[in-house]
């Protein structure tokens, strides 16, 4: 719905109250429809948990919008009735980032007084701040899913409470791979934001004009295209966090606009006249030397004292060698257990070249390492045969220097990390290492790109944007 949501409610209160009013300030996803299920209305709360706007949604079929095996088939829907009450149960849904979700569905049938059905209010219950770890870890090892038991990520998981428990804007930085977002969703599920949205937005990936629109929201007529009212991410987290991933890309007058909202709390839409208190947690994240780019003029100086009132830098994989054992067994029984296997951990010389490797993608290099392995290992043992071909050597990545953007990286006192240094000579970088599992996958599979993007966990479609991303012929 639109910010002039015509509907009220009367018969309550001495007056008509508008149904906005209360729908969506309500924390939990509330979705109403039609008895063919498609969308009509969504709250706030319901845009920010599936990523979808309420104007993009209305009219949708719901299972497009709330992709949960609650609605592809046996639906619990169909065993609503007048006398029947609400029907509850445990799912989970993907949302536009793909992300998957652990969710409590509530359907609710709406009937008249001669019992037709007139539609259904489905409200969805974001799970994750409940949820228990994946795997048995001892608690000093882990922190609300980040995981590691080296010194740096020691002080890490000693400084993250003490982070949640303020509403301080705070910057991470690290390199990519390094877990920036986790650490982000991380501090939002240990704070009294907790049961409120996490919404996240990436500042690179968005031209300037839809990323203004994105974050602040727009108004009908504000610009070409702009047909309805849109709420923006920062009205979506109201109540909760909003992480800001690649500060460093957001162009300088949206900047500008960001520390004016930081200082006041409040929301000017593209095109509009009325402005909107909103109560969000702020977190930024980059890989880049922002200090670097506010001395050469890319960044705003204010902006980046603002940002940091608190800051958490995340050290690389290559100084955390305590880890990657740590790092390989969790992996190891997350997707083991996902693909039905029995394995029982690397062979001597598989440790060894994952001991001994530098992974430019950090921990997520490693994740996706293992989760490869794991899916074309035959044994109980993952062997040299069953890692990416460039690790043991059969395909040698392009010699080169790992690419930082800025390795003179300054520290304020305060700052949790390890020491930032550049990766040695022969590392390839993350895109390099890519490209080079691609083709390890293509040539495992004789070609055949279905089940390459099977062996490497991906939907088909993302295989063939990086094939010709890194136009592999």
């Amino acid at each position: 719905m639109d910010d002039h949501f015509p509907h009220l409610i009367t018969g309550l209160f001495d007056h008509p109250v508008a149904a906005e009013a209360i729908l969506e300030e309500i924390p939990t996803a509330l979705i109403l429809l039609d008895t063919r299920r498609r969308i009509r209305y969504m709250n706030r709360a319901a845009s920010a948990l599936t990523g979808y706007g309420p104007q993009e949604a209305k009219n949708i079929a719901c299972h497009n919008i709330v992709r949960s095996r609650a609605y592809l088939k046996d639906s619990p829907v169909s065993k609503i009735s007048p006398d029947s009450g609400p029907v509850c149960v445990h799912s989970d849904l993907i949302n536009r980032e793909r992300q998957r979700i652990d969710v409590r569905i509530t359907m609710i049938g709406l009937f008249d007084p001669g019992g037709r059905c007139l539609g259904y209010a489905d409200a969805i219950e974001d799970m994750r701040a409940a949820a228990q770890p994946e795997t048995q870890m001892h608690p000093a090892f882990s922190f609300a899913g980040v995981i590691g038991k080296s010194p740096d990520m020691e002080n890490i998981f000693r400084t993250l409470p003490l982070i949640a428990k303020n509403d301080s804007p705070v910057l991470i930085t690290g390199e990519t791979g390094t877990g920036k977002d986790l650490a982000a969703r991380a501090i939002h599920e240990n704070s009294g934001r907790a049961r409120g949205p996490f919404v996240k937005i990436n500042c690179g990936a968005l031209p300037e004009t839809l990323l203004e629109s994105q974050l602040f929201g727009h108004c009908k007529g504000a610009f070409a295209g702009a047909t309805e009212n849109r709420q923006g991410r920062f009205r979506l987290a109201h109540n909760g966090t909003l992480y800001l991933a690649e500060i460093g890309d957001m162009p300088l007058t949206l900047q500008a606009r960001l520390l004016n909202l930081l200082d006041n709390n409040t929301v000017y839409p593209m095109g509009g006249t009325r402005s909107f208190q909103v109560d969000v947690h702020v977190i930024a994240g980059d890989h880049r030397n922002l200090e670097q780019m506010a001395e050469q003029g890319a960044f705003r100086k204010d902006l980046l004292f603002r940002l940091s009132m608190v800051r958490l830098h995340l050290p690389p994989l290559r100084q955390r060698e305590d880890d990657i054992g740590l790092l390989t067994d969790h992996f190891l029984h997350q997707f083991s257990t996902a693909f039905g296997k029995d394995i029982q951990g690397p062979a001597p010389e598989a440790l060894e070249l994952l001991n001994s490797h530098t992974y430019p993608g950090n921990v997520r290099e490693l994740r996706n390492i293992i989760k490869y392995a794991v899916n074309v290992c035959r044994q109980q043992q993952i062997t040299p045969a069953d890692l990416p071909a460039y690790l043991n050597g059969s395909i040698l990545p392009a010699a080169g220097r790992m690419e930082h953007d800025n390795r003179s990286w300054k520290e304020p006192i305060g700052t949790v990390s390890g020491s930032f240094q550049p990766a040695p000579e022969g590392a390839a970088t993350w895109a390099e290492t890519e490209k080079q599992m691609i083709i390890d996958a293509l040539v495992r599979t004789g070609g055949r790109r279905n089940k390459a993007a099977a062996l490497l966990g991906w939907g088909r479609s993302t295989l063939w944007r990086k094939i010709k991303q890194y136009q592999i012929q």
